[in-house]
């Protein structure tokens, strides 16, 4: 199958409460380290990190965080006066990382740049140039694109080493990661007026389905499905909300089927909160 390693930069401008950038970085989905402007410091997310890597691997995630701070600040101030904009909360998100097939060993690479939410910049690693789908983003791709070294670095870092790094996390991680864990399920609800919730826990990997069956059969009628959340542990969760009158309730057969790699859970007893 097919594994990846991404890092998430977020930078942020204008009158906020939260940190003006943020690094994320994750291996098949799952969140392995954090960083912030307001704690200043790379930090582990997962126990197979944690156990694998020492204080220098730290050291140097964070002074590399802190170099992109700056430099993310003082893109968007570039990038703002590029779209003639001085006031107002603006973000620029950096996303890259690579891809490796541990049956075929095709490896991909990618870097993609987005202002406001919208694509801003992108590396063609097929034809190693930057391309711009916006006229703001030309004289960028311009300057990057005359200089090689630039693209050549970055091929380097997303054809081999990022890839070198994702085979090692993969095999510091090789028990949690490749591990099927079923979740914990249950059917909660606050008051006898408020929607059931069936939520489920502890699962991986992330692919799950909620769904809810009404005397025995399917029922998507005032359900609102809750979005996958990991955990802690690097397991996830995810919830599915039906909102039913208390009588409803009482008068018919509900229940929750929760379904992960090929097994199914079925719960229909409410837990009061």
């Amino acid at each position: 199958g097919t594994h990846s390693l991404k890092y998430f930069y977020t930078a942020v401008s204008g009158d906020i409460d939260f940190p003006e950038f943020t690094a994320v970085g994750l291996v098949d989905e799952g969140q392995f380290m954090y960083f912030d402007s307001n704690i200043m410091k790379a930090v582990p997310k997962t126990e197979w990190i944690k156990q694998n890597v020492g204080e220098d691997y730290w050291d140097r995630e964070t002074q590399t965080d802190i170099g992109q701070h700056q430099s993310f600040k003082n893109n968007i101030q570039i990038v703002k006066e590029r779209f003639n904009q001085s006031k107002g909360v603006h973000t620029v998100q950096e996303m890259y990382g690579c891809e490796w097939d541990d049956q075929t060993g095709e490896t991909n690479g990618f870097i993609q740049d987005g202002y406001d939410g919208e694509d801003f910049l992108s590396l063609d690693l097929k034809e190693m140039r930057w391309i711009s789908p916006v006229h703001q983003g030309i004289k960028t791709v311009q300057k990057w694109n005359n200089d090689r070294a630039f693209i050549e670095s970055d091929k380097h870092y997303l054809n081999t080493e990022c890839v070198d790094w994702l085979k090692k996390y993969l095999q510091y991680g090789k028990s949690s990661l490749k591990k099927t864990v079923s979740p914990q399920v249950s059917l909660l609800q606050k008051t006898p007026s408020s929607p059931v919730t069936c939520h489920a826990t502890g699962f991986y990997p992330s692919g799950v389905t909620i769904s809810w069956m009404k005397n025995g059969q399917d029922h998507d009628e005032d359900v609102d499905l809750g979005e996958l959340l990991p955990n802690e542990d690097g397991t996830y969760q995810k919830t599915s909300s039906l909102k039913v009158k208390p009588d409803e309730w009482k008068n018919n057969k509900y229940s929750c089927v929760v379904e992960h790699q090929g097994k199914s859970v079925t719960k229909d007893e409410i837990r009061t909160i």
